[in-house]
């Protein structure tokens, strides 16, 4: 939960954005230019002509470089030209089931590009606060019915979670011996399962069902009992954005770890997410049907977030149902016709009143 005086630094001052072309990352850009920041993005191409990036005509509105992470040359080189006083870290392989069947280049981008990241940050004297974007799989999950702590233990049994963990170590390593010398106030944040409007990847539940309802077919689902902690889109990044206005103030105060998941009450079985998502269309049905053989995932993991509500004042504003109402909004909408950059805006303005 974060208000419009929370976020006003960021009125004219320089942000580089990597991962800008991706779900969060587009959002996070639209938002940063909302708030009057001259915004710089650097990713992959956009793989979908109706990926939110294309359906905000970001390129129109940012400084786009299409890259890849694991290129230094040219990371530091946008480093250079742009000279950011904030740098959002968002480029990452984010799917847990694509690095069973591609590790290394889930390796090379999440650890090798973080790398990346964080040389050409301790290389541009610009910077003045980082935000190292990880993930809530990032800790070792034992299937605890309480939140992760910041504090508690990393690691990971599939590639992506593994990749995540090492990130944090390497993010740490640089914050303690590289970049505390040079003034810059560095974080890393981690969040729970984001859903919203925008998001066309494959192989995540909120994409697949709209696809399914979009053609008129039955919603599959192949593990209905797993647990998530559902938040929004735009909970974390309204998190990254007030950490980064706190980090910039006052570099070595907020320069750790920081969790921004949803309430405890937001996490629910994958079937009641799906059965919301039906029943706020307006049709459509929800079938079962559980593989024999399926890569493992996690089936319940949460995080506690008491040290952003204690020392950043931040909380959740959307519960559930309205996390699922607002994100079943924004594809009704946008498949009807509606203008992508106006419904952002909207849709910005509501969660930020929610947090006055």
């Amino acid at each position: 939960m974060v208000n419009a005086q929370a976020l006003s630094v960021f009125r004219g001052k320089r942000v580089l954005v990597t991962g800008d072309t991706g779900f969060k990352g587009s959002w996070l850009c639209f938002w940063l230019k909302e708030l009057g920041a001259e915004v710089a993005g650097y990713a992959l191409a956009p793989p979908r002509a109706d990926d939110h990036f294309n359906l905000l005509r970001l390129g129109r509105l940012i400084r786009h470089t299409t890259a890849d992470i694991r290129d230094y040359g040219k990371l530091a080189a946008a480093m250079r030209r742009f000279r950011p006083e904030f740098v959002f870290h968002l480029a990452a392989q984010s799917l847990v089931r694509v690095s069973y069947s591609e590790p290394k280049a889930t390796f090379d981008t999440n650890v090798g590009g973080s790398v990346n990241l964080l040389e050409a940050v301790r290389n541009t004297p610009s910077v003045r606060a980082l935000i190292y974007v990880t993930s809530d799989k990032c800790y070792r999950n034992n299937e605890w019915v309480w939140g992760y702590r910041e504090n508690d233990v990393l690691g990971g049994r599939d590639p992506y979670s593994a990749s995540k963990a090492a990130a944090e170590i390497v993010f740490d390593a640089y914050r303690q011996s590289c970049l505390i010398d040079g003034g810059a106030g560095a974080a890393s944040v981690r969040a729970g399962n984001v859903i919203g409007g925008g998001d066309w990847s494959d192989d995540r539940i909120v994409p697949d069902c709209m696809r399914d309802l979009r053609s008129g077919k039955p919603i599959v689902l192949r593990s209905p009992d797993a647990t998530r902690p559902w938040q929004h889109v735009l909970e974390p990044l309204g998190g990254y954005l007030l950490l980064a206005a706190r980090l910039h103030a006052a570099p070595q105060r907020y320069a750790s770890a920081w969790n921004f998941g949803p309430a405890a009450d937001a996490a629910h079985p994958v079937g009641d997410l799906a059965q919301r998502i039906v029943s706020r269309w307006g049709s459509g049905r929800v079938v079962v049907r559980r593989p024999r053989k399926a890569p493992h995932e996690a089936t319940l993991l949460h995080l506690n977030c008491d040290k952003a509500r204690l020392e950043l004042g931040w909380k959740p504003a959307w519960n559930f149902e309205q996390t699922v109402d607002e994100t079943v909004h924004w594809y009704k909408e946008i498949m009807a016709g509606a203008d992508a950059r106006e419904f952002a805006r909207r849709q910005i303005k509501r969660y930020m009143e929610n947090g006055q």
